[in-house]
């Protein structure tokens, strides 16, 4: 299981102590979204502060409200709420922290249950200016070469899924189409989960909102799928060009750890799952040979 930790945020650029400073954005959120004195707070310290005026053709802005303080912050973040939940998660972070949440349940569900599995949890940051620290896994031996790499992410909702309907079987992203015998195996094992357990949902889509790390692993030679949830407020960007709170539904996170501790279960199973399709298909070859001799 791999997901990241970074979100789109301010990088402090320039000045010390109480002189001028600027912030550099960087993540994907769009021009319309930057205006004068929206609220920002600046880490580490949480020192609250103010967007200013934009300073060149980038995305550099002027801090404007910032006072004397002992430490130099390094970043910034919006000034949103940390986190609340009722059905919904809210937070400024949902992007990727929901996967960080769901490889650390996974791992304590299946340690709770006593499962006998071989599960790594790879919880890498700075993916939103490029997956770095993917790519960096991708070149070390802390992850096995015969590893099945599931990515964890939240996507923006897309026609074809919705919130609230379950995790969602990520069978691409903009760049790539995933491994096919990867996601035929989460796929029988989200079916078996649902004939088990009726108000168990899952959803299949191609999530082409951008590009994930699932790509990189799999470019990389690992072969690779990607499960999801639906996201609101994706980076942040709400209605009306609103800077606001993401959101994910509690019960679709639940979905994706269920689903990924039962993945972790049945990997030895994995040749005879995804060897489902094929036996179906000979099956049916065989009695569309026969049929079309006798009728012929």
């Amino acid at each position: 299981m791999a997901a990241h930790m970074d979100h789109p945020g301010f990088e402090v650029v320039s000045g010390k102590g109480n002189s001028s400073k600027l912030v550099h954005f960087q993540g994907g959120v769009p021009e319309d979204y930057f205006r004068p004195v929206i609220n920002i707070r600046l880490m580490p310290g949480a020192i609250p502060a103010k967007l200013g005026k934009r300073v060149g053709k980038d995305k550099t802005f002027e801090i404007q409200g910032l006072r004397l303080f002992e430490s130099r912050p390094a970043f910034g973040v919006w000034e949103l709420v940390d986190f609340r939940s009722t059905d919904l998660i809210v937070g400024r972070a949902c992007d990727d922290l929901i996967g960080v949440a769901s490889i650390l349940a996974t791992i304590i569900e299946l340690k709770k249950t006593r499962a006998r599995v071989n599960v790594i949890g790879v919880i890498s940051r700075a993916e939103e200016i490029g997956f770095r620290g993917a790519l960096a896994v991708t070149n070390t031996k802390l992850l096995p070469r015969n590893s099945l790499v599931i990515s964890l992410e939240t996507s923006r909702e897309l026609p074809g899924v919705k919130m609230g309907e379950g995790v969602i079987l990520r069978v691409g992203d903009k760049t790539s189409v995933f491994d096919s015998e990867t996601m035929r195996f989460l796929s029988e094992v989200a079916t078996e989960l649902k004939a088990k357990r009726k108000d168990f949902k899952f959803q299949r889509g191609l999530m082409a909102g951008g590009t994930c790390e699932a790509t990189a692993f799999q470019e990389f030679g690992f072969q690779t799928g990607a499960v999801c949830i639906a996201l609101g407020n994706y980076h942040n960007c709400a209605r009306n060009h609103k800077i606001a709170p993401e959101f994910v539904s509690v019960a679709d996170a639940c979905g994706m750890v269920e689903l990924l501790v039962s993945a972790a279960k049945q990997m030895p199973d994995f040749k005879a799952l995804v060897n489902k399709l094929p036996k179906r298909l000979r099956q049916m070859r065989r009695e569309a040979e026969s049929r079309l001799l006798n009728t012929a």
